[in-house]
């Protein structure tokens, strides 16, 4: 791809680093910058550079907030005592828009995966035991795609709180084996949290 502005050239070359978009449809999106009122592409590029460098961590759940502790775990019409346990951010938002679910989360960052070198110290783990342990949480709901990575999680966390008073569910299989939970539609997985079920239903704790 020929270039008749190095600044245009750079600039594509900045959104193609982002997933999914190739160098055609970030020339779109630069084409398409340079329509607007520079105005408005002052407040897009500002508002990019503020979440980038303003945005936290919630410091219980680990979801992305403007705060130390983010909204959901601030809001006292919540259900402390059921914790939603999730992969990423966009699980937490394919939740949320099913409104069927009205607990807390806990995002662990990833799933287990040795073959990416992904253990349980890459994942928020220890901070979900210590959740168990010292906040009265009674129930964990183990919200994971329904993958071998998933389920191989599911055990390890298990395993890791079957010492503590806690109940363990994980959500109904609608959600195919092999699909990923961000993908579901939303009936589909309210209906999951619905209907969750006891762990032992899919995986063994026991000796």
């Amino acid at each position: 791809m020929v270039f008749s502005s190095k600044l245009i050239e750079d600039a594509v070359n900045e959104f193609a680093k982002l997933p999914g978009i190739g160098k055609k449809t970030a020339l779109r999106m630069v084409l398409q910058l340079l329509k607007k009122d520079t105005g408005e592409v002052d407040a897009f590029t500002n508002a990019v550079s503020t979440m980038r460098h303003e945005v936290k961590f919630c410091k219980v759940c680990h979801n992305v907030s403007d705060a130390d502790v983010c909204e959901i775990c601030n809001n006292p019409g919540r259900n402390k005592a059921q914790v939603c346990v999730v992969e990423n951010i966009r699980d937490v938002i394919a939740i949320e828009s099913t409104q069927q679910y009205n607990g807390l989360y806990h995002l662990l960052g990833g799933i287990l995966s040795p073959l990416d070198g992904i253990g349980p110290e890459q994942l928020n783990i220890s901070t979900l035991r210590d959740r168990v342990q010292n906040h009265g949480v009674e129930e964990l709901i183990m919200a994971l795609s329904p993958t071998i990575e998933g389920d191989t999680t599911i055990y390890y966390i298990a395993r890791q709180v079957k010492d503590l008073p806690v109940n363990i569910t994980t959500i109904a299989r609608g959600i195919a084996f092999g699909g990923e939970l961000e993908y579901a539609d939303e009936m589909t997985l309210a209906r999951s949290i619905a209907k969750r079920l006891p762990i032992d239903n899919y995986v063994s704790i026991k000796e």
